[in-house]
């Protein structure tokens, strides 16, 4: 299958992706991962995104949609594959249609995690982070540590990330409403969009993102 995740910060596509890219045997693509991947191998596009990024500046959605063409020629990316992050916004969306359309390919579902803006707040702002080991993350309700500020793990310093703050949420998610929310509607005109809940435990919510899929697939 060839599918696109979609939702806001602080919706768990990360997480989800990992996951349903493992039960469906296809490649996670993450923006993320493919920005790293290309600077640390001093690609040309790597090269591009570096001078854009140290420049302070978004890096442009050219090089992007190359970074993601690349990426999804992969063998691996044959029989399909998970896009988490891309594509961001609707001139994206269009990039990547004409792209597969070239390849006589098209999108077998657009997966949209719905979860409230307050809930996504609460969940990203209720985030402390390990100074010792970042990889050792607590919440203040979800996942409390055994003592307040201090890191189960190693005994560390458990702080709030600057981007984490609600401030910082707020305005992430303003963005996410400008720029990315308008694929939502320009999918659901193709009849691609499948929007489910974002909220329970992570398998909770894997098991309907599968359900909700293979129905597509059915279909």
């Amino acid at each position: 299958m060839r599918i696109v995740l979609v939702g806001p910060p602080g919706a768990g596509k990360g997480t989800q992706a990992a996951f349903l890219a493992k039960n469906l045997s296809i490649p996670h693509i993450s923006t993320g991962d493919l920005f790293r991947a290309n600077i640390s191998q001093g690609t040309e596009l790597g090269k591009q995104a570096k001078a854009y990024m140290d420049a302070g500046n978004l890096v442009p959605d050219e090089v992007t949609i190359g970074m993601a063409k690349d990426r999804m020629e992969q063998p691996d990316a044959e029989s399909g594959f998970l896009l988490d992050g891309f594509p961001r916004n609707v001139a994206q969306a269009e990039a990547l249609d004409a792209m597969l359309d070239g390849e006589g390919m098209k999108l077998d579902a657009v997966l949209d995690l719905e979860v409230e803006e307050d809930e996504v707040v609460k969940r990203i702002a209720g985030r402390r982070i390990c100074r010792k080991d970042s990889a050792h993350v607590f919440h203040v309700e979800y996942a409390k540590p055994k003592t307040e500020g201090v890191c189960d793990v190693c005994g560390g310093e458990l702080y709030q990330r600057d981007d984490d703050s609600e401030e910082t949420v707020r305005k992430r998610l303003e963005v996410y409403h400008t720029q990315t929310e308008p694929i939502i509607d320009y999918y659901r005109a193709q009849g691609l969009l499948v929007t489910i809940s974002a909220l329970g435990k992570v398998d909770e919510v894997t098991g309907r993102a599968m359900e909700a899929l293979r129905g597509e697939k059915a279909a």
